[in-house]
C-alpha cells in the first residue's frame, strides 16, 4: 500500500510543478470593445483550464459583472478578483469544511456559487472633497461590495455596466467603498494626468483609464496584491504566474508576473501599459490572447 501512496504523492507534486496561475483582465483583453468575446479566445482559455492550469478573471468590473462572464468562457476558477483587487471571489465548493459557506463575508447572498471571501474597503470622505476641489464639473461613482453604485453627476449607466442609484454629491461620503470612479469628459487626458499629478492623493491607489477616467482603490490594493494572495493559497510558484491585460490598472498585476514569470501585454495597450510587462502579443481584435496561451505547458 506505501508504493502507490508514494506514487501519488509524487504525481500530485508533478503536477504542482507543473500548473500555470493566469491571470486575465476582460476589457481589451478577453473581451473586445463591442462586448464580443471571440471563438479562438474562448477555445484557448478553456483547453488552458482543459490542461490543468488555475486560469481565471482578474477586472476592474465588480463582481456581480464578472460571474457571468464564466459560463461564455466555459471555465468555473476557484478564485476570481473583482474590482481591482478589492474583491476576491471563491468558488463555494472549494470552501474548507467548518466554515459557513450560505453568505459571504459582507453578508451578501452568494453570486452563482461563489462568496466574497476577501474585501477591501474604505471612506471616500476625504479623497472625494480633494479632487472636487480640483474637478468641479466631474462625476462620481463609488461602488460597495455588493458592487452597487451611488452616482453623483452625469454618469452613463453603460460605462460601469452595473446597478446605481443618483444622490446628492454628499451623500457619497461615508460609503464603505470597494471603489471610487471619477470620470471628467471636459479633459483631455494630458491635461487630466496633469491634474492628478497635482492633486497628491494619499491612502489610496488609483491609476487613469484610456480617457479622463480615474479608478481608485483602498489604499495598497491593486490586482497585483490580490493575485499574489490567490497565488499563495493555491500554492503556485511565482515563476509559474501568467498575467494578461492592456489597461493602467494591470500595470501592477502585470509586473507582478513579469518579475519571475510572465506579464502579456495587449498588442493596443499605451505605452506605459507596454513598459510594465515582459512580453507584447496581438491587439484584443487579432485574438491576441489566444495567441499567448497557446505558448502555455499542456
Amino acid at each position: 500500500m506505501s508504493a502507490p501512496a508514494a506514487g501519488a504523492a509524487a504525481g500530485t507534486h508533478a503536477l504542482r510543478a507543473k500548473r500555470w496561475l493566469v491571470a486575465l483582465d476582460v476589457d481589451g483583453t478577453v473581451m473586445r470593445e463591442d462586448g464580443v468575446i471571440t471563438e479562438p479566445v474562448v477555445a484557448a482559455v478553456q483547453a488552458v483550464a482543459e490542461a490543468g492550469h488555475d486560469i481565471m478573471l482578474s477586472t476592474g468590473r465588480s463582481a456581480s459583472m464578472t460571474v457571468p462572464l464564466l459560463a461564455r468562457l466555459g471555465i468555473r476558477p476557484r478564485f476570481l478578483v473583482c474590482a481591482n483587487g478589492a474583491i476576491t471571489l471563491e468558488r463555494i465548493d472549494e470552501v474548507p469544511n467548518g466554515q459557513d459557506v450560505a453568505v459571504d463575508v459582507t453578508g451578501a447572498e452568494p453570486l452563482d456559487g461563489y462568496r466574497r471571501a476577501f474585501v477591501e474597503s474604505f471612506d471616500p470622505t476625504e479623497v472625494l472633497q480633494t479632487i472636487r476641489g480640483h474637478l468641479d464639473d466631474a462625476a462620481y461613482g463609488v461602488e460597495d461590495a455588493t458592487g452597487h453604485y451611488r452616482v453623483s453627476g452625469t454618469f452613463p449607466r453603460e460605462s460601469l455596466n452595473a446597478t446605481m442609484d443618483h444622490v446628492d454629491f454628499d451623500e457619497l461620503f461615508g460609503v464603505n467603498a470597494c471603489r471610487v470612479v471619477v470620470i471628467s469628459p471636459d479633459h483631455g487626458l494630458e491635461e487630466f494626468l496633469q491634474i492628478m499629478d497635482r492633486m497628491g492623493l494619499a491612502r489610496v491607489s488609483y491609476n487613469v483609464g484610456w480617457t479622463a477616467w480615474l479608478d481608485i482603490a483602498p489604499e495598497g490594493v491593486t490586482k497585483a496584491t490580490a493575485m499574489e494572495r490567490v497565488r499563495e493559497l493555491l500554492d503556485i510558484p511565482r515563476s509559474r504566474v501568467f498575467a494578461a491585460g492592456d489597461g493602467r490598472n494591470d500595470i501592477d498585476m502585470l509586473r507582478w508576473a513579469g518579475t519571475s514569470g510572465r506579464g502579456v501585454v495587449m498588442g493596443q495597450a499605451p505605452e506605459d501599459v507596454v513598459d510594465a510587462g515582459s512580453e507584447l502579443t496581438g491587439t484584443v481584435q487579432a485574438d491576441g490572447l489566444a495567441a499567448a496561451l497557446a505558448t502555455l505547458d499542456r
